[in-house]
């Protein structure tokens, strides 16, 4: 059997067991043993938020980037030991910021259900709460996840999509968590809200091939903009990721999108593909606000089934950061 057959057989053994374990996740999964989980969550979320509204995409990402390693099962929140380096150390999450907001959120949990509610539906809940306080969608988030044991710095290297992927291994990398196209794109915009820095787009505007050049995919005033504000060897300055609107969750992502001033190579790839594309001129009108809201809703709900632990698997954390 060819490799990529095989390959492709892993894929659908995945996604299958992945369905069955999705299945078993439902929305009100605590309303015995922790009837007044939601409104805790909601309400510790809600101090760090109006304090520090930045933290909304920041766990946003940290939800995305623990569904896409090991599944949603709160490996992104385990620390490191001396044998083994997690995912949070690896250079892709090093950025990532809100931890303290879920360790806040499960010790009130704790409070109230002990060993009772996985630190992965925490943070679930966690990133959907923020979006929604900076007036984003909000979407129902199915529960009884539990939490994974297995958290490493190569399953963070192997699974999450770097910034210069092309339009065919971002697909690539999407279906094999059983996402799609559209997903892809909604998802994508969540970068409406949120910051990064300039050591991740520096490659892409002063040596995009090697020859003191930028990547010609970009509009060139957006190139001289983001060079005024990014001097070469600056590492720390920070950039927004939707110029002008990055605290509001809006279109307008997918207006700079078309406009060739997406900041990431992944942003401009959704050009490159006449289904993705597509999605991306439809959400950039004025009517495509409200899609672009439900559509959201929709792929966030999917994303995070992904890999999901159910039933005995794992275990419910005491703290997020360790294992029991």
């Amino acid at each position: 059997m060819a490799i990529s057959n095989l390959v492709f057989l892993c894929i659908l053994a995945f996604i299958s067991l992945n369905e069955a374990n999705a299945q078993r996740l439902k929305a009100n999964f605590y309303s015995n043993t922790c009837p007044k989980l939601e409104s805790i969550v909601n309400q510790t979320t809600a101090r760090f938020i109006s304090r520090a509204p930045s933290l909304a995409p920041a766990l946003l990402r940290m939800h995305f980037h623990d569904c896409f390693v090991e599944g949603c099962d709160g490996s992104i929140l385990l620390n490191s030991t001396s044998n083994n380096t997690a995912e949070r150390d690896a250079f892709p999450n090093l950025s990532l910021r809100g931890f303290q907001v879920v360790d806040a959120v499960k010790a009130e949990v704790e409070k109230q259900c002990p060993l009772t509610v996985s630190c992965a539906d925490i943070l679930a809940l966690v990133a959907r709460d923020a979006v929604s306080q900076i007036k984003g969608p909000f979407w129902p988030v199915p529960l009884g996840r539990r939490d994974g044991n297995v958290s490493t710095s190569n399953g963070a290297f192997a699974n999450l999509p770097p910034p210069n992927f092309n339009i065919t291994q971002l697909i690539a990398s999407f279906a094999a968590k059983g996402l799609n196209v559209k997903d892809l794109v909604v998802l994508s915009g969540g970068h409406t809200i949120g910051i990064s820095h300039c050591s991740s787009i520096a490659g892409r505007i002063y040596n995009f091939t090697g020859r003191n050049d930028a990547d010609p995919s970009m509009d060139p005033n957006y190139v001289a903009s983001l060079k005024r504000r990014c001097p070469t060897g600056d590492q720390t300055s920070i950039i927004q990721m939707d110029p002008g609107s990055s605290h509001e969750f809006d279109i307008d992502y997918f207006t700079i999108v078309k406009k060739r001033r997406g900041l990431f190579e992944t942003d401009a790839a959704l050009l490159n593909n006449n289904e993705t594309n597509a999605y991306l001129q439809q959400h950039s009108t004025s009517a495509g606000s409200a899609s672009f809201f439900k559509d959201f809703a929709e792929s966030m709900v999917k994303m995070g089934k992904i890999g999901v632990l159910t039933g005995n698997a794992g275990q419910i954390r005491r703290i997020c950061s360790a294992i029991n």
